[in-house]
């Protein structure tokens, strides 16, 4: 199984040195977080995309292609590229170069993004929310898959016997279909055939089994085989040296997003009691010492018939410090554990 760390570059809360210094000093940071996942053994580091204040990953191939010169290994992912607000031609440029620029460790997990302020910002309606994603996933695949493309839709010009520069090391590049609990997404991934990364921020993980043997019925369905139907795991997690620390660590930051987020979105407040559903055996969340952390990943692992990946979302205002020890934790007790 392989295992990852997914950022979304959260914006440091600290101003003490001003906005920027402290924007610069955080991106510093998480290049050095990807250093250290790389040295330890991680197989793959993820960055998101989101265009607001509270992130500074609204260029993720930017941060990607900085910790490709600083990486020897580890896969360079997105988590998700938020493709319904973006050129799919473009897209595909800018990892083919990262797949140049990292020797073949470029990937790209495209989804619609569990926030919707591109959609403005690009101006594009919500009203084609699905249409649009439908669309440039389609052409994406194309480009992917032919270098001279013949393509037409609804939302971009069309493109005449268009060679599209330049190809990625990789015979295929990578496209890994982000979900989170749309029957529809599911199902659309089994019929592309693409590999799947469930994203489970919340509840049990084990109720996305139904959702994922869609996906694998689906995929037969369409001709492909079962190995080429792989299933990811996104969950929020993070390991200490004991259970206590870990959770002493975590919830506080923990707690101030999901509020933070829950404000927007009409959310009743966190309550403790919530949490502790979700650090226990079914819940979502996968916290603890390193043996903890690695039986409760197996247990999601069976629960959905087989994952080939877990990535870790830590950012809830953990520290920087607390974020190394953690991916140090990771690499060097948790995955050899499971990957005996």
């Amino acid at each position: 199984m392989e295992i990852g760390i997914d950022s979304f570059a959260a914006v440091p809360k600290s101003e003490s040195v001003g906005i920027r210094k402290n924007n610069a000093k955080a991106i510093a940071e998480l290049l050095d977080r990807i250093a250290l996942a790389d040295q330890v053994g991680l197989d793959v580091f993820g960055i998101g995309e989101h265009h607001r204040a509270d992130f500074l990953d609204s260029a993720p191939t930017m941060i990607l292609a900085a910790a490709a010169a600083r990486t020897q290994r580890i896969k360079l992912r997105s988590a998700v590229t938020v493709l319904s607000a973006a050129d799919p031609v473009r897209i595909f440029q800018q990892f083919a170069t990262l797949d140049l620029i990292s020797n073949g460790r470029a990937e790209i997990v495209a989804g619609r993004g569990s926030f919707t302020d591109a959609f403005p910002l690009f101006g594009l309606s919500l009203h084609d929310y699905d249409a649009l994603f439908a669309e440039k996933l389609g052409l994406l695949l194309t480009i992917r898959d032919n270098k001279v493309v013949n393509w037409s839709g609804k939302f971009r010009p069309a493109l005449n016997n268009q060679a599209i520069y330049p190809r990625p090391l990789q015979e295929k590049l990578p496209i890994w279909l982000g979900v989170g609990g749309t029957t529809a997404s599911f199902i659309r991934a089994g019929e592309l055939g693409l590999p799947l990364m469930v994203a489970v921020i919340g509840g049990e993980t084990h109720r996305f089994r139904p959702l994922v043997d869609l996906y694998r019925q689906a995929g037969a369905k369409a001709g492909y085989a079962p190995e080429q139907l792989t299933v990811g795991l996104h969950s929020f997690g993070y390991v200490a040296p004991t259970r206590e620390e870990a959770i002493a660590n975590f919830y506080p930051g923990y707690e101030k997003v999901m509020n933070s987020v829950g404000k927007e979105r009409g959310w009743a407040p966190m309550q403790r009691a919530h949490f502790e559903a979700q650090i226990g055996d079914l819940g979502a969340i996968v916290i603890g010492n390193p043996q903890e952390v690695a039986e409760k990943i197996l247990r999601h692992s069976e629960a959905l018939g087989g994952i080939s990946r877990f990535s870790f979302q830590m950012d809830v205002r953990l520290s920087h410090e607390q974020l190394l020890a953690s991916i140090a934790l990771i690499g060097e007790q948790v995955a050899p554990l499971l990957n005996p």
